[in-house]
């Protein structure tokens, strides 16, 4: 894979992964087996969105994967990750534009001649302009960085969010537990407050039944007449002798 030292080498767009990876269309302007390695390490990709780097004799393979579609550039292992990955998604918006609708029922290396000469200028450009890829990255690393704060604040809020639920819940549990405690309460209560009325009530019973038996037991009956009744009608009446009949009525002499 000799050549001389541009930086950014070879590069294809395929679809699928794995065994089935289909080269859409490719272009470089030097002689090697970059395709071969290329497809070969491409099968051992799997279907996930991501981005990878294989190094194989001092150049590096990168790769590029989102939403079925595999970008690949060979660099020189020297010019580093940012230039190549910065060409990456540059062709990856230019391949969407053109050709994101149809790319599913295109056919082997179909767009050799459309999208060839595009991906020859995006190497010319990111080649003799580094330091521009080199701005837009750090900006689009800003702008990661900011979606990644604002991404740990939502799930710092839902977070928060979650533990209110839940002290709401328990709030809500207590309040219960104190409601059911509270009317427990209340029926305990009653429940003493019955027990205790009825023990009042039967011995309020007993006292009224002892108090009966002593009464008949003293009265021989439920009339109990005073023993000082006779004498009185006997100082009425003198020594004791009956009185004396009623005079009849009949008249005068």
């Amino acid at each position: 894979m000799g050549a001389t030292k541009t930086g950014l080498i070879y590069s294809f767009v395929a679809r699928g992964s794995g065994q089935n990876v289909v080269v859409l269309a490719e272009y470089t302007a030097f002689e090697g087996n970059f395709k071969q390695i290329g497809l070969q390490c491409a099968q051992k990709l799997s279907g996930d969105n991501h981005s990878i780097t294989y190094t194989c004799d001092r150049h590096t393979f990168n790769y590029l994967l989102e939403d079925g579609i595999l970008y690949l550039v060979v660099a020189e292992e020297d010019f580093g990750r940012k230039i190549p990955f910065a060409f990456l998604n540059r062709i990856k918006e230019e391949f969407r534009k053109k050709h994101g609708g149809e790319a599913g029922r295109l056919e082997a290396h179909s767009l050799d001649k459309k999208f060839g000469p595009v991906m020859k200028d995006q190497m010319t450009y990111c080649v003799q302009h580094p330091e521009e890829l080199d701005k837009i990255s750090k900006i689009q690393s800003q702008v990661q960085d900011v979606k990644g704060i604002m991404m740990q604040n939502i799930d710092k809020i839902i977070e928060r969010h979650e533990k209110l639920e839940v002290i709401v819940d328990k709030a809500g549990n207590l309040a219960s537990e104190a409601d059911h405690y509270k009317r427990q309460t209340v029926v305990l209560k009653n429940k003493m407050w019955w027990q205790n009325m009825r023990a009042k009530l039967i011995v309020l019973m007993i006292l009224i039944v002892i108090a009966l038996v002593i009464w008949l037991s003293v009265c021989h009956g439920f009339t109990c007449s005073s023993g000082g009744g006779g004498n009185n009608s006997n100082n009425n009446n003198g020594n004791g002798a009956p009185p004396p009949p009623a005079p009849k009525g009949g008249g005068g002499n």
